[in-house]
């Protein structure tokens, strides 16, 4: 009965973190990031690509990616820019993204239904859901602080149980002597950039921690322990 009256505080607990992370990857879709991005990892040279081409076939992945339809036919001169595999690749990377920000989408609107049955008043209170979305901000900046220790540790062992979790054995490696993905997306691509969403995500946690215990001190009260109070 404890977990069934605790159920609304984990489920807000949990969309809470996961609208964060949501929020805290979305800058990091664009063409702006990934231009950036891709000149630190020196991907022109990786490529053999001029600047027009790079910019050309990496903005139409990007765009099949996130707006789709994910072909990723993208060609340059009649000729495909990824591989057969490469492209089956993109269209599993496509699949988990979709699938993050349609559960991001569902997590953002339990919180505003959460919102608006607290504004009822009962044992489910603003102050309790303000709690929820305390607890679960918290628990995402304990668990990136966790994650920052594993990737500055061991980057290569988490990107490659990352990948496992998430698609096929075989499916994703590549050869960055030979393949075009990789060239694009150098290993330090991803790990600047792992860095920079981490980093995005914990200062909008400690945000949200701070900004959400302001909201309970100024006043956001429980009913019940005001009743009770004023007996």
């Amino acid at each position: 009965m404890r977990l069934i009256r605790g159920l609304p505080s984990i489920l807000v607990a949990g969309a809470a973190a996961l609208v964060l992370v949501a929020v805290a990857v979305a800058p990091f879709l664009t063409p702006a990031w990934v231009s950036f991005e891709q000149g630190r990892a020196d991907a022109a040279a990786w490529t053999g690509l001029s600047a027009d081409d790079l910019r050309m076939a990496t903005d139409q992945i990007l765009s099949d990616l996130v707006l789709g339809p994910p072909s990723f036919a993208v060609e340059l001169n009649g000729v495909p820019v990824l591989s057969a595999s490469e492209r089956s690749h993109m269209r599993d990377v496509r699949v988990v993204f979709a699938g993050f920000y349609v559960t991001a989408t569902v997590g953002l609107a339990l919180l505003l239904i959460a919102w608006r049955l607290a504004g009822r008043g009962g044992s489910w209170s603003r102050a309790a859901f303000w709690r929820a979305v305390r607890a679960g901000a918290a628990g995402l900046g304990v668990g990136l602080l966790i994650a920052a220790v594993v990737a500055v540790t061991a980057f290569d062992a988490a990107f490659e149980v990352f990948h496992r979790l998430f698609f096929a054995a075989g499916t994703y490696t590549f050869d960055p002597r030979t393949d075009r993905l990789v060239q694009l997306f150098p290993e330090v691509f991803w790990s600047e950039t792992a860095i920079a969403v981490g980093a995005v995500a914990l200062t909008l946690a400690v945000l949200v921690v701070v900004m959400s215990g302001r909201v309970r001190a100024g006043g956001q009260a429980d009913p019940g322990i005001a009743a009770a109070t004023s007996r």
